[in-house]
């Protein structure tokens, strides 16, 4: 008799026949990736010039029918810096907004996997067309018997042979991209972007962060959570009431004042977790949040959420005021907190320098923008800047637990350069930490991960 494979730690349980599915959509990923990382090598170790603009447009009509995590290691990928040349990057993070939602027919057959046969009749109504689309399923609105709206994420399907296949290839890319360029190792990035993408598709694992959401922003009184449905969500199913919202780019040209309060709830629906809890919503895009009456804010789409030693997050405060003391020593001990090893004096110095550029909004005590836009991308100038000083001083390797913190920070960033906002930045963040405690934060953590039944590593 023949042994069955073992289950890799971590991952979810297989959907039938995706051993199929998944050579098929390997041998594409692998054509136009491996494409790419020929064209990089050859640019970058050859001195060979090409369109690059025409090959990233290239690369994503190859990919664009592809659902599944591309987007999101597109949009990681921008937050390290030079880890793709622009064009590339930018290609990969337009991904999912080109690719085409499942038919009616699709979702029939993935809501009666999850419901059973008779799954309409779970619900007064559920429209046909989808709302919305997220990197790893779609969302559905629908009605149930007692008159509550709802929004029913639908993973798509066999999500678990795309994940393989395409962090298989995504190493490629990082082979070829380390062979030429030794500023960054990217050997805990793909490690990290594994673990928050399997936990991605246990919508049931979602469940509890949206829960666990909820109950640790209770007291903000300007920011919602939606309120998951029990009975009729499962492991590839999420369905939560609906929260009605306009997009938060239909306020860039509100006055100042509004503009101003929609940055300081933002400010506090990400940060409060964060400096309470030491855990942070990952994935701080346009669509997971909308702007409600009165200037409230809704908070969606819990499958990205990172939960931090409570170590890590006073690593986070010492470098913050081991800059605004100039003390070299205190700037190492908070990069060692974080997993940085063996630094040089060059190397401190070098990160620093990417230090000083997100933590400047935090450090100056005035009214300020939050920074500026050079050459279309928030901090792109900085992280040229501190890429080049990374591959003269020998490189440095990226600890895993800064991947998603360091996205947090650019992409709440850019959100509030959107929006125009000038705030006290300094005293926003100093009420936040404010009597501060590790041992205080670890012991909020651990009983809340506890009331939600969230298991974790830290």
């Amino acid at each position: 008799m023949t042994e069955k494979p073992k289950q890799k730690k971590n991952a979810p349980e297989p959907e039938p026949n995706s051993a199929g599915k998944k050579a098929v959509r390997y041998v594409r990923v692998s054509g136009a990736l491996t494409g790419l990382a020929a064209k990089v090598a050859g640019e970058r170790y050859l001195g060979l010039t090409i369109e690059r603009e025409k090959h990233a447009q290239d690369l994503m009509t190859a990919l664009g029918g592809l659902k599944g995590p591309l987007m999101k290691v597109g949009q990681i990928l921008a937050t390290i810096p030079e880890a793709l040349p622009p064009e590339y990057a930018h290609a990969l993070q337009q991904l999912q907004s080109d690719a085409p939602p499942m038919g009616w027919a699709f979702v029939r057959r993935r809501m009666k996997a999850e419901l059973g046969p008779d799954w309409e009749k779970k619900f007064k109504s559920f429209e046909k067309e989808s709302a919305a689309a997220a990197s790893l399923g779609q969302v559905h609105r629908a009605v149930t018997h007692d008159g509550r709206d709802i929004a029913c994420k639908l993973q798509y399907p066999d999500m678990q042979s795309a994940i393989e296949a395409d962090l298989s290839q995504l190493k490629l890319i990082f082979s070829v991209y380390e062979k030429f360029d030794k500023a960054i190792s990217t050997k805990y990035i793909h490690d990290e972007l594994k673990a928050r993408l399997f936990e991605e598709l246990d919508y049931t694992l979602e469940a509890k962060h949206c829960r666990l959401y909820g109950w640790m922003l209770k007291d903000e009184n300007r920011i919602h959570v939606p309120e998951v449905i029990d009975d009729l969500s499962t492991k590839r199913l999420l369905c939560s009431t609906w929260l009605e919202g306009r997009k938060i780019l239909e306020f860039k040209d509100a006055p100042q004042e509004q503009r101003n309060a929609l940055a300081h709830t933002m400010f506090r629906a990400w940060y409060v977790p964060l400096y309470y809890y030491g855990i942070i919503h990952g994935d701080p895009h346009l669509g997971n949040y909308t702007v409600r009456d009165k200037d409230e804010i809704n908070l969606l789409d819990f499958g990205c959420v990172r939960i931090f030693p409570a170590r890590f997050v006073g690593g986070v405060i010492s470098l913050y005021n081991a800059l605004m003391k100039n003390d070299t020593a205190q700037a190492v001990h908070a990069y060692e907190t974080w997993g940085f090893k063996n630094l040089s004096k060059e190397q401190i110095e070098t990160l620093n320098i990417w230090a000083r550029f997100l933590y400047g909004p935090v450090m100056e005590d005035r009214i300020r923008p939050i920074g500026e836009v050079n050459n279309g991308v928030y901090g792109r100038e900085t992280a040229h800047h501190v890429h080049q000083k990374l591959r003269d001083v020998g490189g440095v390797t990226v600890p895993s637990e800064f991947v998603f913190m360091d996205r947090a920070a650019l992409g709440l960033g850019s959100v509030f350069l959107h929006l125009r906002a000038e705030i006290n930045w300094h005293r926003l963040f100093n009420e936040m930490i404010q009597g501060f405690d590790i041992d205080a934060l670890e012991k909020r953590q651990k009983a809340a991960l506890k009331k939600f039944g969230i298991t974790t590593a830290v």
